[in-house]
């Protein structure tokens, strides 16, 4: 709604990612933080790459700070308690690999590929604010499964690790590194 609003010449069309089969290809297409919540990117990249047009770009970007103790700790959270059997099976491996692994799917359909990391360091305030990041993001599966007072210990207990594992320094402020994966890659014309 805020798209039309803001751009109204533009066609917007609101549809689930993982069953998205559009009728024709696109010049230009743009994924920021998205592509991470689809399974099999074996067959999804090279599956989207197909809706660019010859010469086309393809430009993504998804977090891959999977193995940071801020995603890590959810999952020894989520084994480590009453919970575990309702929350068990989101205990997976992380969704996003390396930059070479993207690199191997996307050049053989491109002419120009590329892929860097970039490790932001978000300088965080407040109370244990690593866990509000993340309850905006990861953790958010965890709780949405999780009710009343589990849904609170929980929380607490992971509050708990994370708060350890990211302490504020001398000035009061917790800083939180984190793991960006860009491509752009350009459609063999």
């Amino acid at each position: 709604a805020a798209g039309r609003k803001a751009a109204p010449d533009v066609e917007w069309s609101h549809e689930d990612l993982g069953h998205w089969r559009p009728a024709r290809q696109y010049d230009l297409i743009y994924s920021n933080a998205a592509l991470h919540w689809l399974p099999n990117h074996a067959a999804l990249f090279p599956s989207v790459m197909e809706k660019v047009t010859p010469g086309g770009m393809l430009a993504v970007q998804m977090p891959r700070n999977f193995l940071a103790p801020s995603h890590v700790l959810i999952g020894e959270t989520a084994l480590n308690g009453p919970w575990r059997s309702k929350v068990e099976h989101l205990v997976t491996p992380p969704p996003v690999e390396g930059p070479a692994f993207y690199h191997d799917l996307l050049a053989p359909l491109s002419q120009n590929v590329d892929i860097w990391e970039t490790e932001y360091l978000q300088v965080l305030e407040g109370d244990n604010p690593v866990k509000e990041w993340t309850k905006g993001t990861w953790l958010t599966r965890y709780l949405d499964i999780l009710q009343g007072d589990e849904k609170a210990a929980f929380e607490a207990a992971y509050g708990e690790r994370v708060a350890k594992a990211y302490p504020k320094n001398a000035a009061g402020q917790t800083l939180f590194p984190f793991r960006r994966l860009f491509m752009v890659a350009q459609r063999k014309g």
